[in-house]
């Protein structure tokens, strides 16, 4: 006997069996959505990484371009980098010259300000956009009316100048400095390889000694005892000896006046034509005096042989000019440059040498002018009462010198060797100041 059909409606609406069906249907397309949209997003997110990575590429690669290039050749240069990472066979128009700027950058108040003649920073733009038919592809919003993500990207990169070739000794092997020296606050001692220290000296806070590995320092058992506040100055790192680099470059360029290695303050230009002089040459045989040195002029002096040199007399002061030569360089007892370039293409060890008391600036409390800069393809030997005011030392080879105990205040060594440096010696800080012709080689860095 069949039940009669509303007790069998009845009976169907009070069962529970089943009941998760429809919130089940309802979770599953939620978990879709949810599941489409993160697909859709971490698309854009990988998207972005990668145009995040080719502006970063471009960018450093125009900076670094832009020192010796043009704006256009410059940006060229940029796209190409960026466009092998992302090409635009497979990715469209993610960059092009009119995606990079060239300006200046304000690390205070984050702002780029553009100046296309600038090579202090670049912005480069890397973008996915609708609007150059490129966007991002969407997978599931495409079901909302959302076809394409625009993606963009962007880099700046800035250059910089390390403290440690501001002020400093700094050499791609070691570093090897005496006992009982101080070392002003702000002042940098480092190497590619280690450096080492004997007892007695003392670092003022503030002061840098850096090697890639910390670890290396080479110090006497009880070191850091005796040395007060080198623990505190110890860093790792290392750096790319780029101003060693270009010594070549700087001997090459040095009467250039278009050249960056050209020094205004240091030759008499004409007033007619804004050109410097002509070479005036010497002699070898004619020492480097008040006789035949010429105020404002560029001096060449030729040897014949690799131990062949010119000297400069003792007791002699000379300043303003320009010295290019390919002899080695001695400098007699008490003499003094100031204002004065003087370069040697010689690969001697001894390049630049000289008696006691040899000066090099002028000793002015950190004031403007009164520099002086020696550089060379070879070494470098002061063997005693070695004075640097303001002054510059860069040899691809060993530098090795004996100051006189207060006769150190703004300096920069750079050595492609060792530099080997000595005992008893007040080495002051000048914070750049009074030394703004010192030869200096920009480095980059990503700024935002």
């Amino acid at each position: 006997m069949t039940k009669p059909l509303p007790r069998l409606i009845a009976r169907f609406t009070r069962r529970e069996d089943g009941a998760l069906t429809a919130f089940g249907l309802f979770l599953t397309i939620a978990m879709i959505c949810v599941g489409g949209l993160g697909l859709d997003v971490a698309n854009a997110i990988m998207v972005r990484t990668q145009l995040q990575v080719a502006a970063d590429s471009a960018a450093h690669a125009a900076l670094v371009a832009r020192e010796y290039k043009s704006e256009a050749e410059a940006k060229t240069i940029a796209v190409n980098v960026a466009q092998a990472a992302m090409p635009a066979s497979a990715f469209g128009d993610t960059i092009n010259a009119n995606d990079i700027s060239f300006g200046t950058w304000d690390a205070a108040t984050r702002v780029f300000s553009p100046d296309s003649t600038s090579r202090e920073a670049v912005l480069v733009n890397t973008q996915r956009l609708a609007a150059r038919a490129n966007g991002v592809t969407t997978y599931f919003l495409r079901f909302v009316g959302v076809y394409n993500f625009d993606v963009v990207s962007q880099s700046v990169f800035e250059t910089y100048y390390p403290t440690c070739f501001r002020e400093g000794f700094v050499a791609e092997d070691i570093v090897d400095v005496q006992s009982n020296n101080v070392y002003g606050n702000g002042f940098c001692i480092h190497s590619n390889s280690h450096v080492e220290i004997n007892n007695g000296n003392a670092f003022a806070n503030g002061t840098i000694v850096s090697m890639p590995d910390k670890a290396d320092l080479v110090i006497p058992t009880d070191g850091f005892t005796s040395n007060p506040g080198l623990a505190d100055a110890l860093r790792s790192g290392s750096y790319q000896m780029r101003i060693v680099d270009r010594i070549d470059d700087i001997i090459s360029y040095i009467d250039d006046p278009t050249s960056t290695y050209f020094r205004s303050d240091y030759v008499d230009l004409d007033p007619i034509t804004g050109l410097p002089p002509a070479r005036l040459t010497l002699d070898r045989r004619d020492k480097l005096d008040n006789s035949n040195w010429v105020n404002g002029a560029i001096h060449e002096v030729n040897c014949n042989a690799a131990n062949q040199k010119v000297t400069i007399p003792s007791n002699t002061v000379l300043t303003k000019g320009v010295l290019i030569t390919n002899c080695k360089v001695e400098f007699g007892s008490n003499s003094e440059i100031r204002d004065i370039i003087m370069v040697s293409t010689s690969t001697e060890d001894d390049a630049f040498s000289g008696a006691s008391g040899a000066t090099i600036g002028l000793d002015d409390g950190c004031t403007a002018g009164g520099g002086a800069q020696l550089v060379t393809t070879g070494g470098m030997r002061f063997p005693s009462n070695l004075q640097i005011y303001g002054g510059q030392l860069i040899a691809a080879k060993n530098i090795e010198f004996a100051a006189r105990p207060d006769g150190i205040e703004g300096v920069s060594i750079v050595s492609g060797g060792s530099i080997d440096g000595s005992s008893l010696i007040n080495v002051g800080f000048c914070g750049g100041a009074g030394m703004g012709n010192n030869f200096m080689a920009e480095y980059f860095r990503l700024a935002t």
